[in-house]
């Protein structure tokens, strides 16, 4: 079937497709047939000619229309994309011109208020440490004062027993210095014997020195929830994590799996069976020493807890056993080992076999711990809530390790 007798294939093409002679038309030729590309085959995407539009051409089957047609659609695209750009533009400019100009001035409101803010609230806070500060520096002065007065009370008392004793025996050395046998017991013996019974029971009213807290300055003075919250806060905040703490692999219970950063300890109802057994390993008790130990100066390290219901967290002394299952090698029921310890929903501190209960109103995802040797206080901390939840002070042995006990789900050394 020839051009004029059919149209350009099964597309809905506009009615028969004429044949072109080669070159009677301006512009780019089909390069197989020579004709004007007056057509478009929307399958293959390109401008064909007449001849390729037709049954037997190479575009038979494809959807076929005129050239002019799909110009138009795609100028109506252009105009639709310039329409879009123009309202694109129109909005950034009136972004620009309105909002940005308000947000501009919105930040600068609320960066004052920001500013207004942290002022206020840090002249609080510097305030109350400022009253604290001098609160506590009385107290340590009037505490001073107390003792050294006492101290000087004290040294009137002995300082009058003393010339009391003093002429007590004087006046018995004088007995025996100026009578003689026959004088002692023949001159007025029963009133000598009276006067040596009277500086004797005299002498024995004067009992000895004995210890006395009232002469001793008491370190309690110093002890403030405020100041020990706020530098509970301050020391977590710049020290727990600057300190590499890891778990001592040699030490870990065959009860716990520790893992490949030595930071996670995580409970294993079985024991294990690749572990080997050596001086320095727990085989009973589930617990594990840090391989960093302390002597002096301040250190803090934080553990997250959140997924045990059954763990310990402390320190303890080198000294701590590691074999059996007796109280020696358990954590807080010994001389060597002070922790804070959680069962279910119980809270406690425990050492040496003795429990202190807490009560504590929710569970701690975390658990800071602050140990400062040379004020020799141990401290548990909440940072979340910024609570202190308890605080030990006592002499410690040294070296100190940070202790740990697992017998739920998994504990890990935050960095």
């Amino acid at each position: 079937m020839s051009a004029e007798g059919a149209g350009p294939g099964p597309g809905p093409g506009p009615g028969p497709v004429p044949r072109s002679e080669p070159g009677s038309e301006a512009g780019p030729l089909c390069p197989e047939h020579g004709q004007a590309l007056s057509w478009f085959c929307d399958s293959e995407g390109r401008p064909v000619c007449a001849a390729c539009a037709e049954l037997g051409g190479r575009c038979r089957g494809h959807r076929i229309r005129r050239a002019e047609e799909r110009a138009e659609e795609l100028r109506n695209k252009i105009v639709d994309q310039c329409e879009r750009l123009q309202l694109q533009s129109a909005g950034i400019t009136k972004y620009v011109a309105e909002v940005l100009p308000g947000k501009n001035q919105r930040a600068v409101t609320m960066a004052s208020a920001a500013r207004e803010l942290v002022i206020q609230r840090l002249s609080l806070v510097r305030s109350l440490c400022e009253s604290e500060e001098q609160r506590l520096l009385e107290q340590v002065h009037g505490e001073e004062e107390r003792a050294h007065q006492s101290i000087l009370t004290q040294r009137v008392h002995w300082a009058e027993a003393l010339q009391k004793l003093d002429t007590i025996r004087s006046s018995l050395v004088g007995m025996l210095t100026h009578l003689d046998d026959l004088q002692l017991i023949v001159s007025q013996a029963r009133q000598k014997e009276q006067e040596i019974f009277e500086r004797t029971e005299e002498a024995e009213g004067i009992l000895d020195p004995q210890e006395s807290e009232k002469l001793n300055f008491n370190e309690k003075c110093t002890r403030s929830p405020l100041l020990t919250q706020l530098w509970a806060t301050a020391v977590l905040g710049s020290l727990s994590g600057t300190e590499d703490i890891r778990i001592d692999e040699r030490t870990v219970s065959p009860f716990l799996q520790l893992s490949d950063d030595r930071r996670t300890l995580t409970f294993s109802a079985k024991k294990s069976k690749a572990c080997v057994d050596g001086p320095e390993r727990f085989d009973h008790w589930p617990n594990a020493l840090a391989a960093t130990s302390f002597q002096a100066g301040l250190h803090a390290w934080t553990v997250n807890v959140q997924n045990s219901c059954a763990y310990k967290v402390g320190v303890a002394s080198g000294q701590l056993p590691r074999k059996g299952s007796g109280s020696d090698c358990r954590l807080g029921h010994n001389a060597f080992s002070w922790v804070f310890s959680r069962y279910d929903q119980q809270f406690r501190f425990l050492h040496n076999g003795q429990h202190e209960a807490l009560g504590l109103l929710r569970c701690p995802a975390r658990l800071g711990v602050l140990l400062d040797l040379q004020a020799r206080e141990l401290l548990f901390y909440d940072p979340a809530s910024g609570t202190v939840l308890y605080t030990h002070h006592a002499p410690f042995p040294g070296p100190l390790f940070p202790v740990f006990a697992v017998a739920d789900q998994t504990i890990s050394i935050v960095h």
